[in-house]
């Protein structure tokens, strides 16, 4: 292994370079502490970077592509990142979704026009958005802190609540038409639980709000431009990243009074040893993960033919077909099986941003939620589900480059069994997130705190998981 320098500059020490460590990293060193970031990688960013997974010349974001939260997160969205190269791109529509017969539904980021679009289900939409919408930061403030907590905006939480806690197929009641259940079903199929199950409303609910308020934009140039935007900024405050780092007992690291990890609980384990007391190990080894992805990375000599030209107006899309497809997919997911018509998130950034190929040419980023071994073969089943709404699709393709669930959590600890969200989203495992205490960041050891996305709140661009761990060590090991 390579081992980090030796040096007593430092006061506190990140294990890993993922947004929620270089959230805790920055949190650290505006509060004046020296920090030192360790990333085993050669790049930064984990599961928010970029690389030319295809071909030369074409940027595809290796992890996350969409990032909501990124630009309302309440630690972001405060930070000067765009005083460090950080530019976002908002599409003219957030996102769109594709029915069975290849007609899009396009939510626009004004609520009144995605409600009168919507016709008879726009009631509902706007029954279901329009509260959240109007105290959307209040909202996201106390959705994204760890429970439990007296919430600063407890009217819009309580309706958050009413609406998030129960089954998403329970909330798409209130919708009229065939059109919005089946948006409904998109938005809350990102939590990659059955639709069935309680809670799995609040992933709709979150982001529904979410691209009325602020639209679903991206970083100009690539997923990696956040994280390069965080690293320049914790350098301009006095800390430092260092790459090519494989920490494998906290006796690797300089000495330092406070240590952050943002990787699994698994690994935060191995690197507690004998300090893991025995009840807190037997919670840490029932951590529980959702399904993996299989993802796909496409360059294209030309945009996506859709089928409805409308969905060139969107960066993110969800192809599904009704309501009752969507849920249908995610519960055979969670049983086990592969779905013959998955449920695909995908995006496509060249659209607005032409740095990310050649001229003329396009990438396109997809993925379904399977079982965490499924084989590479269940590619040509996503694809077919982009060829029926995109006729002409294939005839597009110059590179394809699948990555799976042991890639994945190849790539980053955090995502294991290619678990984007790095664990279970149901309520128990909110609530549990990794173990049942106000504090879940602490461990046994006095000194290490947890950060990564196996911590509230959750999976998730916005850095907030580093935040409250940071802000735990600050109370902790006051300077």
């Amino acid at each position: 292994m390579t081992s980090a320098r030796r040096s007593s500059e430092w006061d506190a020490v990140v294990i890993g370079s993922g947004p929620n460590g270089l959230a805790g990293a920055v949190t650290l060193a505006r509060a004046g502490m020296r920090v030192l970031v360790l990333e085993r990688n050669a790049t930064p960013g984990g599961g928010l970077s970029s690389a030319a997974l295809t071909l030369p010349g074409f940027t595809h974001d290796v992890g996350s592509a969409i990032h909501p939260l990124g630009l309302a997160s309440p630690a972001f969205r405060t930070w000067p990142l765009h005083a460090f190269g950080l530019d976002w791109i908002t599409p003219p529509a957030p996102f769109g979704h594709v029915l069975e017969d290849g007609r899009g539904v396009v939510i626009e980021q004004s609520l009144d026009a995605t409600a009168d679009q919507l016709g008879a289900g726009g009631r509902g939409w706007r029954t279901l958005f329009g509260p959240m919408l109007a105290g959307w930061e209040g909202m996201l403030d106390d959705v994204l802190r760890p429970l439990p907590r007296l919430p600063r905006h407890p009217l819009t939480l309580a309706r958050f609540g009413l609406r998030g806690v129960p089954p998403a197929t329970l909330g798409a009641r209130l919708l009229k038409t065939p059109e919005a259940r089946a948006a409904w079903a998109g938005l809350a199929a990102h939590g990659t639980l059955p639709l069935s199950v309680p809670g799995t409303g609040a992933a709709a609910l979150m982001l529904g709000t979410l691209a009325h308020a602020v639209n679903w934009p991206f970083p100009r140039g690539g997923a990696q431009s956040l994280t390069d935007a965080l690293v320049a900024y914790l350098r301009f405050l006095g800390g430092d990243l260092q790459t090519g780092v494989n920490v494998q007992s906290l006796r690797d690291l300089p000495p330092a009074r406070v240590v952050l990890v943002d990787s699994s609980p698994r690994v935060l384990l191995h690197l507690l040893d004998d300090a893991a007391t025995p009840a807190y190990r037997r919670w840490i080894e029932r951590y529980r993960y959702g399904s993996g992805i299989l993802k796909l990375d496409y360059a294209l000599s030309g945009p996506v033919p859709w089928r409805d030209p409308a969905l060139n107006r969107v960066g993110t899309l969800h192809l599904g077909g009704t309501l009752e497809a969507v849920a249908q997919a995610e519960a055979t997911v969670a049983r086990g099986g592969l779905p013959e018509r998955p449920y695909v998130l995908a995006a496509q950034h060249t659209l607005f941003d032409s740095s990310r190929a050649p001229a003329g040419a396009h990438t396109f980023w997809a993925y379904a939620h399977v079982p965490p071994h499924t084989p590479d073969t269940y590619a040509d089943t996503i694809e077919a589900q982009i060829e029926r709404a995109a006729p002409g699709f294939r005839d597009l393709i110059l590179r394809r480059t699948t990555t799976n669930a042991r890639q994945l959590q190849a790539l980053s600890p955090v995502f294991e069994g290619g678990d984007v969200n790095g664990g279970r989203g149901d309520l128990w495992g909110l609530l549990a997130r990794p173990l049942p205490t106000p504090t879940p960041y602490r461990t046994p050891d006095p000194r290490v705190y947890l950060c990564s996305s196996a911590t509230p709140p959750g999976g998730g661009i916005h850095g907030m998981g580093g935040y409250w761990a940071a802000q735990a060590a600050l109370k902790d090991h006051p300077l």
